[in-house]
């Protein structure tokens, strides 16, 4: 403990209370995120046949969101937005009204301009392996511009899951209620 200056204590009994009151005060107990208990590892079982220019390829998944499956939905872990764009949405049947309106414009999409935003919708994202699948929502920020992906997973996507990708075996791993989920990219 460090004491002095204008706070220090006037008498040696103040400065025993105090000690009484930091020492007395019980460790906390650690708080473990939900789905932490799987171990994520990567290894040979999960080396594809062939990898003909490793890094080369994006992490390109299939996941089912809003009840429709999606198979070009790019893996961006350097993006710290989940991006769908609004002809996705109209071609899922998605009505616009349920966008909530914001004015925030974010940058990096549209190589040097400022990128407007249609606003925000919070969807169903169901992962899944071959007997394995786990469902969470997460908010999307649409915009009107044309991409060539479906949509775009960022880091939110990654907390929210607890997913961990490798680049070179263009995988991803998140656990599930039966185990750890493992997803191949779809080309």
């Amino acid at each position: 403990m460090i004491f002095g200056g204008s706070v220090a204590y006037d008498s040696k009994r103040r400065q025993k209370l105090a000690r009484h009151e930091v020492y007395t005060a019980e460790l906390a107990a650690p708080t473990f995120l939900r789905w932490s208990e799987s171990a994520i590892t990567f290894d040979r079982t999960d080396h594809p046949e062939s990898i003909p220019q490793p890094g080369r390829y994006p992490l390109v998944v299939d996941p089912i969101i809003s009840m429709k499956r999606l198979t070009k939905v790019l893996m961006e872990g350097g993006s710290g937005l989940n991006i769908m764009y609004v002809e996705t949405l109209d071609a899922m049947g998605v009505d616009r009204a349920r966008i909530r309106p914001t004015r925030a414009p974010f940058h990096g999409i549209v190589p040097g301009k400022q990128a407007m935003q249609l606003g925000q919708i919070d969807l169903p994202v169901t992962s899944r392996g071959p007997s394995n699948y786990r469902t969470e929502t997460l908010t999307f920020e649409v915009v009107a511009f044309h991409g060539t992906y479906h949509t775009i997973l960022g880091r939110p996507f990654y907390v929210k899951f607890k997913a961990v990708p490798n680049y070179t075996y263009l995988k991803l791993k998140m656990p599930g209620p039966g185990g750890v989920i493992t997803i191949g990219t779809s080309f």
